[in-house]
C-alpha cells in the first residue's frame, strides 16, 4: 500500500482515508467493546510520563537498537515504540492497536512513527518478512502473525507480568489477577515458530503518589470493572519478564 495525498491505497483499488490526526483505520468494523477508551489512554499517558516504567521501556528499546523497521502491536499510546525510536535514530515504526483512540495518540507519539487501527488476531496489515523487530508489551500475542511479518533473523520482544506484578493494588482493590502460567504460555505459543534468545526479569518497588496510583489502576483492563475513584499513595511491586525470540 502507498499514500497518495490523504489516502492509503493498494493496486487493487482499495483505499483508506488518513485521518486528520495522522492515523489510518484498517479495522473494517466497529472497535470491540474491550478496546482502550480515551480515559484509559489518558491515564496511561500520565502514568508512563512519570518514568516509573523506565525499567521496562529502556531494556525493550535496547533489545531492538539498530533495527530499522519496528512494529508495536497493541501499542496503546505508542510509548514503548517511541522510546525504541529515540534509541535508534535511523529507525521507522508502526504502532497498531484495535482502539481508534489509541491510534490517534500513537500517531502523535513520535515523528518517525505511523499508526493504524488493526486487530492482531485478524491479521496484521503488513507484508510477509517486512519488519526487523516486533514489540508486544502487555498486549495480545498472535505467534503466527509475528513469525509471518518478521524478516529472517528478526526479533520479537514480549513483556509479560509476573505473579507479584501490582500485587498490592490487586489485593487492596480486588483487581484482576495475573495468570500464574503467563510466561510459560508465551513460550508454548512461540515454540514452533520462533527461537528463544534471552529472558530477563525486572522487579522494582515503586513509590507512587495518589495521582500516579490512581492512573495506574485506571490505565489497564481494570478500568472496565469497578475501580476506586482515588487510590491511596503507597508502594507497588513492578514485576515483569522481558523475553526475546528470533525468527528462523
Amino acid at each position: 500500500m502507498a499514500v497518495a495525498g490523504s489516502v492509503l491505497g493498494c493496486e487493487s483499488g482499495h483505499g483508506f482515508d488518513v485521518a486528520r490526526q495522522g492515523h489510518v483505520n484498517l479495522l473494517g468494523r466497529a472497535a470491540p467493546a474491550n478496546a482502550d477508551t480515551p480515559a484509559m489512554l489518558a491515564a496511561r499517558e500520565r502514568f508512563l510520563a512519570s518514568g516509573h516504567y523506565s525499567p521496562v521501556s529502556e531494556p525493550v528499546a535496547d533489545a531492538v537498537a539498530g533495527r530499522e523497521r519496528l512494529l508495536e502491536v497493541g501499542a496503546g499510546t505508542g510509548h514503548y515504540l517511541a522510546r525504541a525510536l529515540d534509541a535508534s535514530p535511523r529507525s521507522l515504526g508502526l504502532a497498531t492497536d484495535v482502539s481508534p483512540a489509541a491510534a490517534r495518540r500513537a500517531a502523535r507519539a513520535h515523528p518517525r512513527m505511523a499508526a493504524a487501527v488493526a486487530d492482531t488476531w485478524a491479521g496484521l496489515p503488513l507484508a510477509d518478512a517486512s519488519v526487523d523487530a516486533v514489540l508486544c508489551v502487555f498486549a495480545p500475542r498472535n505467534a503466527a502473525e509475528f513469525a509471518r511479518v518478521l524478516r529472517p533473523g528478526g526479533l520479537l520482544v514480549v513483556v509479560v507480568p509476573g505473579p507479584e506484578h501490582l500485587v498490592e493494588l490487586r489485593r487492596a482493590h480486588d483487581l484482576l489477577d495475573v495468570g500464574a502460567d503467563k510466561l510459560e504460555g508465551v513460550t508454548n505459543q512461540l515454540r514452533d515458530l520462533l527461537r528463544p534468545v534471552a529472558r530477563t526479569e525486572v522487579r522494582r518497588l515503586l513509590r507512587l503518589d495518589e495521582e500516579e496510583a490512581t492512573a495506574l489502576v485506571g490505565m489497564g483492563p481494570n478500568a472496565f470493572h469497578s475501580t476506586p475513584a482515588r487510590v491511596p499513595a503507597g508502594e507497588v511491586t513492578l514485576q515483569v519478564t522481558i523475553a526475546t525470540f528470533t525468527a528462523h
